[in-house]
Parts: C-alpha cells; sequence; structure tokens
C-alpha cells in the first residue's frame, strides 16, 4: 500500500526525481516519507512525517536515489519508523512494501545490529548487511529475501546501483534514454517513459547506469526483458484546473463511458462467449469493486436472465470449495494488485477455474494471471476514492449482460442515452445543486442511504464515498430491510438519501420514504420526478437500467463537496490507501 520509486541515471538531481515521483504516488501511502541518494561521500537521507504536500529536499548531487511514502503497518508514525531505513554502516539503504510475516524471529537472529525503529523492514535492511561481506548485492538481497515470509517488495541502494526483488507486492521498472526507474506503480513513471517492464512474482532485477538486468530470484540467471509501452498520457495524473483529483475523476467519466461505448464492442462479445460457456460463474471485487460486482449480478438477472454468484474477494477464500475446472471466475479490481483478490484467484486457478478480469491497469498482477481480461482504460486513477473506475465497471458488466441476453444494439443504445444523463448531471446547475444539498447537511453525525433493486448495491456504493471522504457515519441499506431494524436509527433530522429511479422499485422505495419521514427524517431524492415526501429533490432522468451509472454519479458528488465543506483531503483520506497489497 506504501508508495516507492527509485532512479538511476545520467542526471543529477537524483533527489528532485525521486521527491516528484513520491509526490505522484502519495495516494499509496501519506503517513510519512524519506528520500536517500548517494552523494559521493556516503548516503544522505532526509525522512519527514507527514503528506509530503508541497515538500522540497536538501540533499546533495547525486545521480541515484530511492524514496517511500509509508501507510504505517508496523510501529507508529514517526521518522525513526519511515523508510528508507539504513544498515548500522550507513552505507546500504533499504525500502520495503508488504509485511514480513516473521520479522519477530530473524529481528532476535539479528540482535548483533542496533535496531532505531519498530518497523519489520529493518530486519531486511540487516540481513543484506551481514550477507553483503561476502556477495554482491544482489546476490544478499536475494538471499535475504527468501529467508523473508509473506508477500513483499523491496528495493536497496548501494554505491550507484539500485537492486529490486518482489513476490506478491508489484514493481514496475521504466527504460529511459540512458535513465532507468523502479516505482510501485507505472503512473509514476509516465512523466519520463512510456517504456516499462513490469516484474513477476519471484523475480529480481539490478539497475545501474549500464541498464537493467532482470534476473530469477532463487537462481540468478538473467531473464530476458519484456518490456511494454503504456498508452496513457502523462497529463491525465496530473489536476489541471481542478482543486482535486477526485473530482477531476468525476468529469472525466463521460469519456469513459463514451470509450467503453465505441471501443469495447468485440471483447465484451468474446467475454460474454466464455461465460455462456461457463458452469458457473462467479464475481468478486473487494469494496467499491465489490458493489460494482453486485451490480453485475443484479444486471445479469435483469437484462441476461443468468445467474451469477456474487462475493466479497476477502471472503471468496471462504466459499470457492465448489469451484470445478468448468467455473469461471470474473474479478474486478482498479489497480489490479489487491491482495485478496489475488489470492481468491490463485486459489481458483488451484481448482482449475478459470479467470477473466475487469482491471485498469495494464501488466497488474491480475491482468497478467487472467486468461482473460478487459482493460477498463479509464486512465489513471489518484484520488484513493474511487470515482471513474467505479463507472467504467458497470458500464462494461452493463454491456456484458445485454450481449449475454441478445440485446446487444439494445444495450449500447441505453449505455448512450445514461452517457447524455451523466454529462447533463455535471453540468454547473446541477452540481452547484448537490453541492447546496452538502451545505445544509454537513454537520449531521450520521446518513442514511436506501435503495432497491439495481439501486442497492447503488446505495452501498454512495455510503462507502461519504464515509471514506468526510467521516460522517453513512451506511446504505436495502430499502426493504428498513423495517427489520434500520429505521431504530431514523430520529428528528437525519438526512435519509433514497434512490427511486422509474423502475419496478419506485412504489416500494417511496412507501420506505414515508415511513422514514413519520419517524422524523429529512428525505433526499435521487428521482425522475419530485414527490412530496422529499424535503429535497436532485433530479435524475429515467434511464433504465443505466440509473446505477446515473445515480452513482450523484452520490460520487454529495460525497465530494461533504468532505470539501467539512475540511477534509477528500484524495487522501485518513487511514487510507489507493492500493491495498497487505492483508
Amino acid at each position: 500500500m506504501c508508495g516507492i520509486f527509485g532512479y538511476v541515471g545520467k542526471r543529477n538531481n537524483a533527489a528532485e526525481i525521486v521527491l516528484e515521483g513520491l509526490k505522484n504516488l502519495e495516494y499509496r501511502g501519506y503517513d510519512s516519507w524519506g528520500v536517500v541518494v548517494e552523494g559521493g561521500e556516503g548516503l544522505t537521507v532526509e525522512k519527514k512525517v507527514g503528506k509530503i504536500g508541497e515538500a522540497k529536499v536538501s540533499l546533495p548531487s547525486s545521480n541515484v536515489g530511492l524514496g517511500h511514502t509509508r501507510w504505517a503497518t508496523h510501529g507508529g508514525v514517526s521518522v525513526e519508523n519511515a523508510h528508507p531505513h539504513l544498515d548500522c554502516t550507513k552505507t546500504l539503504a533499504v525500502v520495503h512494501n508488504g509485511i514480513v510475516e516473521n520479522f519477530s524471529k530473524l529481528r532476535k537472529e539479528l540482535k548483533k545490529h542496533e535496531f532505531v525503529s519498530e518497523t519489520d523492514t529493518e530486519v531486511i535492511v540487516h540481513l543484506v548487511e551481514d550477507l553483503i561481506q561476502t556477495k554482491t548485492l544482489s546476490e544478499a538481497l536475494r538471499e535475504a529475501f527468501r529467508k523473508i515470509v509473506g508477500l513483499n517488495a523491496v528495493v536497496s541502494l548501494k554505491g550507484n546501483q539500485l537492486v529490486v526483488a518482489r513476490n506478491g507486492s508489484p514493481l514496475v521498472l521504466g527504460l529511459g534514454e540512458g535513465e532507468f526507474f523502479v516505482s510501485s506503480d507505472a503512473s509514476a513513471i509516465l512523466p519520463h517513459t512510456k517504456e516499462v517492464v513490469f516484474l513477476e512474482d519471484n523475480q529480481a532485477a539490478v539497475l545501474d547506469a549500464g541498464g537493467i538486468k532482470v534476473l530469477d530470484l532463487s537462481s540468478g540467471q538473467e531473464i530476458r526483458l519484456k518490456a511494454q509501452k503504456l498508452d496513457w498520457k502523462s497529463e491525465q495524473a496530473n489536476l489541471g484546473q481542478y482543486p482535486h483529483f477526485m473530482i477531476k475523476e468525476i468529469y472525466e467519466q463521460p469519456k469513459v463511458i463514451e470509450n467503453i461505448v465505441k471501443t469495447s464492442e468485440k471483447q465484451v462479445e468474446e467475454l460474454a462467449d466464455l461465460i455462456q460457456r461457463s458452469y458457473g460463474t462467479f464475481l468478486v471485487g473487494c469494496g467499491t469493486a465489490a458493489h460494482a460486482a453486485l451490480v453485475g449480478q443484479y444486471l445479469f438477472s435483469r437484462v441476461a436472465r443468468r445467474h451469477v454468484n456474487f462475493n466479497v474477494g476477502s471472503e471468496f477464500g471462504y466459499l470457492e470449495h465448489f469451484l470445478t475446472p468448468k467455473s469461471l471466475v470474473l474479478a474486478l479490481s482498479q489497480s489490479g494488485e489487491t491482495i485478496d483478490i489475488i489470492d481468491s484467484i490463485k486459489n481458483a486457478q488451484n481448482k482449475g477455474a478459470r479467470v477473466a478480469s475487469l482491471t485498469n491497469v495494464l501488466g497488474s498482477t491480475l491482468y497478467r494471471m487472467s486468461d482473460y481480461k478487459i482493460l477498463l482504460g479509464a486512465g489513471p486513477e489518484k484520488s484513493v476514492c474511487a470515482t471513474k473506475s467505479f463507472t467504467a465497471k458497470i458500464a462494461l458488466l452493463f454491456l456484458l449482460s445485454f450481449a449475454l441476453g441478445g440485446r446487444k444494439r439494445e444495450g449500447k443504445e441505453v449505455l448512450e442515452q445514461t452517457l447524455k444523463e451523466v454529462k447533463r448531471l455535471l453540468r454547473e446547475e446541477n452540481v452547484k445543486a448537490v453541492e447546496k444539498l452538502a451545505d445544509k447537511i454537513k454537520d449531521k453525525e450520521h446518513l442514511y442511504i436506501v435503495g432497491r433493486g439495481l439501486s442497492y448495491p447503488v446505495s452501498l456504493e454512495a455510503a462507502l464515498k461519504v464515509k471514506e471522504v468526510s467521516y460522517i457515519h453513512a451506511e446504505g441499506f436495502a430499502g426493504g430491510e428498513l423495517k427489520h431494524g434500520v429505521i431504530a436509527l431514523i430520529e428528528k433530522g437525519t438526512p435519509c438519501v433514497v434512490f427511486a429511479p422509474r423502475d419496478e422499485t419506485y412504489g416500494a422505495i417511496i412507501s420506505g420514504a414515508m415511513e422514514m419521514k413519520a419517524r422524523g427524517g429529512y428525505i433526499i431524492g435521487i428521482s425522475f420526478e419530485d414527490h412530496e415526501v422529499f424535503d429535497n429533490w436532485l433530479k435524475v432522468e429515467d434511464t433504465g437500467d443505466g440509473s446505477a451509472v446515473t445515480n452513482s454519479v450523484v452520490g460520487q458528488l454529495l460525497a465530494y463537496f461533504l468532505a470539501v465543506k467539512r475540511g477534509c483531503d477528500p484524495d487522501k483520506p485518513r487511514n487510507l490507501a489507493k492500493s491495498v497489497t497487505v492483508k
């Protein structure tokens, strides 16, 4: 979940290059940060607690540097626990993503060393320190890596060389002209080069001024470089005119949906055929991706008349005993690195099941593991709070369900109509209406969001967005569950959001809204028409099954403005990071 960035090459401002790389990775962790360079007379380190923001470093000139943004696991948030960590001689530096599961045992074995942090990472640097007495840095790191247990990515710096190793946690190498990069996310490399190598599990690499060598982690045998070209544009990862990435990415959703409508037909047809031939299809995802998968379950039932099984990714491992070689697992993940999804997919493949995926990152672990994959094409998503990747998943699942139901043309037409409504919702007057509502309820302690049918997973997602970025206690519920306990939470003035699209759920959800209002609830209707039960009405035109997309956009806007008006950072919510690569 942390960010790693390293540089070696012809330029002598490595510290500034690494710092900018870390700023591009801050969404992966922002408890603390640090940079180390080789300044000619040994290593120089600068570490700070807090967000990297507008930080500058005062490090010596160097053509090699390494940095890290931390999301705390072992040890509290402190300068001592921030990476990079140095060995006792102060000539070797290490940064690390993941968890060393056997660090307590290793730390006891390394008692002759002076430990200055509470982290599991520090055992790695001291392991390498011992081994490097008789081995090269590459040999020492590879042997140390084999001693640690868990899913990890490690980068070490000594002299003018970077050596990296990975198993489970992502690392990407960048190939520039006379300069080379390592990062935990390809988006940070984009300003320098689009030519990248995605390291596989159990691989290592050596980076120096002469180039990059990829090695087998166990044998040390060199492996041929497999470079890929990124099709993202570097400006996509910049704020531009927007104050936050979250609102920028909300406004990018029409282009994302339009791209899916125009370019995904063949891939959707192929995946529909794969589902048609499977005996048992399982949709899995975590967090926002889980809500998209749940939308998919409803769409497959409503549109394609086909049963699929939805599971939260972190729970799928306890429910996959019935998988067979005839099963298909369709995994959803923005990053393609979510550890609970990766573990579930590995277990499914061990049972012979086939795997398809919807992911946003070319070359990610999930992308490489999948038998069939479709890229979301959403571009870099920098806000921790997922928005455009969510609607991209729904748009693809939407087209997929219509293709399975033999109604491909109709699906495309409905999605095009949905696209028009998303564009309308993002007009200034409609965005202002959501902002005005946020201003009215920003000081409330609780917020309840209800929906039925397709709107039920949308209510879960809207509540998640509000919780993530504004820290208001928000809960999403199925409308029919109100009388089974939820309504006990409603009191005078409690804001209650009601998704009421023009579908078979309308009458029942309006009845639920009346019951909440009778208990004093302040009813916020998100619907195609006003109703007397609504105290505040946000209009969303009827788009049929496309309501899952349009209603989600309103939920995203509400969460964003609640965060801003409460003085919260919507891009970097507390305790969260973008890519969940540890259990």
